[in-house]
């Protein structure tokens, strides 16, 4: 099926007030790069963003999506497609996504992030900033990569973390990702900032994973933040609180 040739309004920082309440105004449909906060689900964002849009625009039946799920530890940028717009939701998730994350050495976590207790220590002192580069010039191209088993990924129908949650031992395929870049932006023993450009699919918790096995130790993600997603940029999102401000300013 050809993907539809759409373009909708962008609507970027600080353009909030630029909107009027006629979604016919839109025929094309709207898109919002949104900065996603900490903790919040993908889903969480959708919903308050479209409980106070359809309130906006006095359209109950508005639809309101996103394109491309973060983790609920993950900050940045979740592109937000209202009405329209939500019909190239998929092309627009199919885009290069680049990322800044902190990584550590010397632990790791069932779930590769913070988001479960350590399960296991092993040494890092032998991690050096030279061997952190090396190692990562060996990621960058196609290659294969295994998901998290807390991972929303389908097993048979059921999403693999659900399963994992109820300890019910996970096997997950592989899937064929692309790294275009990685870089390492500082190391200060043992967590490593590091900024990767990588396509639709690929887990980022996984190649901390990766990263840490390759350095003969185990490594966790700390922190991960979407930088880019496309053409759309971190200086381009609209924040929680400026999205606050617009909707208390329209009585809401």
């Amino acid at each position: 099926m050809a993907t539809p040739q759409i373009n909708p309004t962008v609507i970027k920082k600080g353009e909030l007030d630029k909107l009027t309440p006629n979604i016919e105004s839109y025929p094309e449909g709207i898109i919002i790069p949104f900065d996603k906060p900490l903790e919040w689900t993908s889903a969480d964002v959708v919903r308050k963003l479209k409980f106070k849009f359809q309130y906006f625009f006095r359209n109950k039946k508005l639809k309101v999506g996103h394109a491309g799920t973060l983790d609920p530890l993950a900050t940045g940028m979740l592109i937000i497609c209202l009405g329209k717009a939500t019909k190239i939701s998929e092309q627009l998730q199919a885009e290069k996504k680049e990322y800044i994350t902190d990584i550590t050495f010397g632990a790791t976590t069932p779930s590769f992030d913070l988001e479960k207790e350590i399960d296991a220590i092993y040494p890092y002192e032998h991690i050096t900033k030279e061997g952190i580069e090396k190692a990562l010039k060996n990621f960058i191209g196609e290659q294969q990569q295994v998901p998290p088993i807390f991972s929303a990924k389908y097993v048979d129908g059921v999403r693999a973390y659900e399963m994992a949650r109820e300890g019910i031992e996970v096997e997950l395929k592989s899937s064929t990702i692309n790294i275009y870049n990685v870089e390492l932006l500082e190391y200060n023993a043992p967590t490593a900032k590091i900024r990767i450009e990588c396509s639709k699919g690929t887990y980022i918790r996984s190649f901390a994973r990766d990263l840490g096995i390759a350095l003969n130790s185990g490594a966790h993600l700390t922190s991960l933040r979407r930088t880019k997603s496309g053409s759309f940029k971190t200086e381009d999102t609209v924040t929680m609180e400026e999205f606050v401000s617009f909707y208390t300013t329209i009585g809401q």
